[in-house]
């Protein structure tokens, strides 16, 4: 894949937390990875930032994904789906955005600790979300059972405790303090308490609470509170959120069933042994039924189990059509339970919204990208779109704006704006906006010292007929930005190309689209025109003795002309390039 097909794969996919998948031509997983917000994470395959990604992604040839509820799901699907899978470019259990993981090593004296790259011998648990909860876990373990937390140079040839044995964190297996045997024992503690034995530790915790709460250690009982509240939390908050069924079966599967004319979409997860290990969608034909789902169910299942082995259980959004089909999973082994509320029905849920993902989406930038093929021949994915508009009130308070929508919706971090020379010349106008966007693109900032971490977009829309547009074109020109561009003019919107005009059916899908750009753009504009001409040019400037620079320092200083008329003479006077006299013309006339 290029970065096109990457973009274009990427606008497809939700803003909700969630896990991807690249896979090569048979299928194959080549990377596994978590999302908080699935389409800006895989956007950004579209310019790998090293060679190992790089090298994934040209050998990709689909992006494949399963949404989830929370980003604690997401990361524990991802390093289920990790270890199942073992894919080539996960190199570790974590991306660019690492999680906390809690190691032992396998010393003769094991060591605790809380780290980002584990050792390949030591026995590692998580990975965890939070990890302010993971250090206070891990401290309260040292001083409930004192495994060593040091380096092993700290360790080796000590003739004395370190400090951590004077205040409790270490029981100094480094001189002797403490045998292997009693060591070890404790370290077999912790490692149950890891593997969800939360009292091995809750229950000291709670004992010392009491005793200090005894001896009116209010202080002492409090802090120990707080930790025992967080050991507490430290399995149940986690499970709770990414745990399967908890009825015993080793093996449960959850069907979601989505239709729409004539397709329908069924979602499948995974779980073994209480947590999800793995998703994946299938596409069927849907009969034509009033009954859509329970006989899209009827024809799913006996197809999909007949060649593989049954789960111990199966959850299900409504009963299959007739009875043949559950009961035949009955006499297989198989629960069948269509739950109607609990963990069981998040899961169905969560099914569900999956298979919803698949169906009913309409693609509105491939049918722009077709139907401007005619002007632009070798225009690709129409993903991202840039959106240019000028405002301004008879040639003063000239302001530009640039917005950019990816997937078809909004990116408000990527917008910008621009003030413009005062000029009563919306040709010219537009021309510097245009200019000025195009010439920090080729240069690669964006402001005079930042560095630009926009895209390139696809397609560039300028709110305005032929005279907009030929001004943009020529400042694309002169920059030597190649990026293509059209014109969306108001009045009978006409979509307005180098070649001609596109008059395309007002119900159109892409044509929308274009709308939804152009008319953000101009809100945009006129919002920061109005708040130049209200706030700044009719009020500060008018001012003897304020100029441009003394008019932005006392902006930057109180934020707004009405903080500004608030201000006390003092404050006034603070600001550099403000003396009594200026201070008092200020508080005169505003």
């Amino acid at each position: 894949m290029d970065g096109t097909a990457v973009r274009t794969r990427a606008g497809a996919l939700p803003r909700e937390p969630g896990v991807y998948q690249f896979l090569d031509d048979d299928g194959t997983v080549l990377y596994v990875g978590k999302a908080v917000e699935l389409r800006d994470r895989v956007r950004s395959y579209a310019d790998p930032r090293s060679a190992r990604i790089r090298r994934m992604v040209e050998r990709a040839a689909s992006v494949d994904f399963a949404v989830t509820d929370t980003e604690t799901q997401a990361l524990l699907l991802e390093a289920n789906l990790i270890k199942r899978h073992q894919p080539r470019y996960n190199v570790r259990l974590k991306d660019d955005k690492s999680y906390p993981l809690v190691q032992l090593t396998d010393h003769e004296f094991p060591r605790i600790e809380v780290t980002r790259d584990p050792n390949d011998s030591a026995t590692v648990y998580g990975p965890y979300t939070d990890k302010g909860r993971v250090d206070v876990v891990v401290k309260a373990l040292r001083e409930t059972y004192g495994v060593r937390g040091c380096s092993d140079h700290k360790f080796s040839g000590r003739s004395r405790p370190c400090l951590d044995y004077d205040i409790g964190l270490c029981t100094a297996p480094c001189t002797g303090e403490i045998g292997e045997s009693d060591y070890l024992a404790d370290v077999e503690s912790v490692t149950r308490f890891f593997e969800g034995e939360t009292g091995v530790l809750a229950d000291p915790l709670r004992r010392a609470m009491e005793e200090a709460a005894d001896e009116e250690n209010f202080e002492r009982a409090a802090n120990l509170r707080d930790r025992l509240e967080a050991v507490e939390a430290f399995h149940g908050g986690a499970s709770a959120a990414v745990s399967g069924p908890s009825g015993g079966e080793r093996t449960v599967d959850v069907l979601g069933v989505a239709v729409e004319g004539d397709r329908a979409t069924v979602a499948r997860l995974r779980s073994e042994r209480g947590q999800l290990v793995d998703r994946e969608r299938h596409v069927m034909d849907a009969p034509d039924a009033d009954e859509a789902v329970a006989s899209v169910l009827s024809a799913f299942v006996p197809q999909y189990y007949a060649e593989r082995e049954l789960p111990d259980a199966l959850l299900l959004p409504e009963r299959p059509d007739g009875t043949e089909v559950t009961d035949w999973l009955e006499r297989e082994g198989v629960a069948v339970r269509i739950p109607g509320a609990g963990r069981e029905a998040t899961l169905v849920d969560l099914a569900l919204k999956n298979a919803r993902r698949s169906v009913g989406m309409r693609d509105e930038a491939r049918d722009l990208r077709d139907a401007l093929r005619g002007s632009f021949p070798d225009l690709g994915a129409v993903e991202r779109i840039e959106g240019f508009d000028v405002s301004h009130a008879q040639g003063k308070a000239v302001v530009g704006s640039d917005v950019t929508f990816v997937g078809g919706s909004p990116e408000k971090a990527d917008y910008r704006r621009k003030r413009l020379e005062d000029v009563n010349d919306d040709y010219a106008n537009m021309y510097d906006l245009v200019h000025w966007r195009a010439t920090r693109a080729v240069e690669g900032r964006d402001g005079e010292q930042a560095r630009d971490d926009r895209p390139d977009p696809d397609l560039l829309l300028v709110d305005g007929g032929r005279g907009q547009l030929d001004a943009a074109r020529e400042a694309l020109a002169d920059a030597g930005w190649d990026v293509p561009a059209v014109g969306l003019a108001k009045r009978e919107e006409r979509v307005v190309t180098p070649d001609g005009e596109q008059r395309w059916p007002s119900d159109a899908a892409h044509l929308h689209l274009l709308q939804r750009v152009r008319d953000e753009a101009h809100r945009f504009a006129v919002q920061y025109h109005q708040h130049v001409r209200d706030e700044v040019k009719t009020v500060l400037d008018d001012v003897p003795g304020v100029g441009p620079e003394t008019r932005q320092r006392l902006l930057r200083r109180f934020g707004s002309v009405e903080n500004v008329r608030s201000a006390s003479h003092d404050d006034l006077t603070s600001v550099p390039g403000v003396g009594e006299k200026t201070a008092e013309t200020l508080r005169k006339r505003l």
